[in-house]
């Protein structure tokens, strides 16, 4: 599955701990990272200082569902069962 345009669900749900240009502390869960371009889009999609975990991830049907609404849904859902 390729990323569904428009969608941004993974630059918003997911917490990341590693260092994001711009946001040297990672970004928390629920918060857009500062590159989610307006159109939902990753400004630094194929920058090298795209965090790993960013690269990392693998858009599925299981992950992002059938809609960037359910995709929001499930990755939050993801995030609040795996935090600590």
């Amino acid at each position: 599955m390729n990323c569904r345009e428009g969608c941004g669900a993974c630059c918003i749900a997911p917490s990341i701990t590693s260092p994001i240009p711009g946001m040297p502390q990672g970004k928390p869960a629920g918060v857009a990272c500062i590159h989610l371009a307006p159109d939902r889009r990753c400004r630094i999609f194929h920058s090298p200082e795209r965090p790993a975990v960013c690269a990392a991830f693998m858009a599925d049907e299981q992950v992002c569902g059938n809609s960037g609404e359910e995709a929001l849904q499930i990755l939050t859902w993801w995030e609040q069962a795996t935090a600590c």
